[in-house]
């Protein structure tokens, strides 16, 4: 069988609520790698937790996970609503150095009572409101990400220079919600800028994923469906001048992995809708992890295999390299300096 023209992508969530040690969820991402998927999710939020529950904070329980693994990328979820993008944007560069350019960014807003409450800075406001301040976020935080130049660190220890600061820049954003001024407190991350995904099912988020995202998630178990939506972003996205070749739509199922037989209809279901064009593969939501992930890993990517439409192996070391997205040049830096 001819090998497609197009890659199919594959990743995972591994959620498990009532887990608390960093354990199980290096041996979820583990498990992941095994199978080459291109990354793993994990999801947060900031309501209250249910009476007798915590909840982890995904950020901090991925840059644990990143050190164990090796390859596969690692994708938190980090709300804006609330949320200083400052420090958004100094733990998700932290995550990608800590795992050598294997980092993402699910964006997620905040629009619950219960959530504002928990809270306590200011009362929810409605989705469109939401999305157009989650946009203002996106953008001072890639500003953020570019405040140091790729070769800012001296490190000269003979002359005590750490950095050189003719390559750190002022962000200066001023936006309708906040200000941000910058630089930043950690360097450039590997990637330049991690990769940034969004669940677009909902039609208010489509404008904020074709000006920002990398990677879109629809979450449907209808092929017309995802097929709509991805053509519907790719349009924006053009419209907002992006190549919308670069944007990786993956439709989001909730899977279980009961017997070989749910391997094999997993499989052709993953075929169909990639060779349909719905969707550039699949974002997999196990409903028991280790069971589900494992069967994922051990049965249905060996049959996309065989069918020559899934790699066996990864293409490079960090996430972009996995989704064939170039590295950005920096904005901020010299244009002789940017080409490099």
């Amino acid at each position: 069988m001819p090998a497609p023209t197009r890659p199919l992508h594959l990743a995972a969530a591994i959620d498990a609520p009532d887990q608390y040690q960093a354990a199980y969820y290096v041996e979820l991402a583990r498990l992941a790698e095994r199978g080459s998927l291109d990354f793993v999710t994990l999801d947060d939020s900031l309501a209250p937790p249910a009476p007798g529950t915590g909840r982890l904070d995904a950020l901090t329980v991925l840059s644990r996970v990143a050190p164990r693994t090796q390859r596969v990328g690692l994708v938190p979820t980090v709300t804006t609503t609330h949320t200083e993008p400052f420090h958004v944007s100094a733990g998700l560069a932290t995550l990608d150095w800590v795992s050598r350019g294997r980092a993402g960014w699910t964006v997620r807003v905040s629009a619950t009572e219960a959530e504002a409450g928990h809270v306590g800075r200011r009362p929810v406001a409605p989705p469109v409101a939401l999305w157009r301040e989650a946009d203002e976020v996106a953008d001072a935080v890639a500003r953020l990400w570019d405040s140091w130049e790729d070769d800012a660190e001296i490190r000269d220890v003979a002359t005590g220079r750490f950095v050189d600061r003719d390559k750190l820049h002022y962000v200066d954003f001023v936006g309708e919600h906040f200000s941000v001024r910058g630089p930043s407190i950690v360097p450039r991350p590997p990637q330049g800028r991690p990769v940034i995904a969004v669940d677009a099912t909902d039609e208010a988020v489509h404008a904020f994923a074709a000006r920002h995202a990398d990677v879109i998630y629809i979450r449907t178990e209808d092929l017309d469906t995802a097929r709509i939506v991805r053509r519907t972003i790719r349009q924006l996205a053009a419209g907002a001048g992006r190549d919308p070749d670069r944007l990786t739509v993956l439709a989001s199922i909730q899977v279980q992995l009961i017997d070989p037989a749910d391997a094999v209809r997993l499989a052709e279901r993953i075929a169909d809708w990639f060779r349909d064009g719905a969707a550039d593969g699949f974002h997999i939501r196990p409903t028991a992890p280790l069971r589900d992930l494992g069967r994922l890993v051990d049965a249905t990517v060996p049959l996309l295999q065989q069918r020559c439409l899934f790699r066996r192996f990864y293409p490079g070391d960090t996430l972009r390299d996995h989704l064939g997205l170039r590295r950005p040049s920096n904005r901020y830096a010299r244009p002789q300096e940017a080409s490099r």
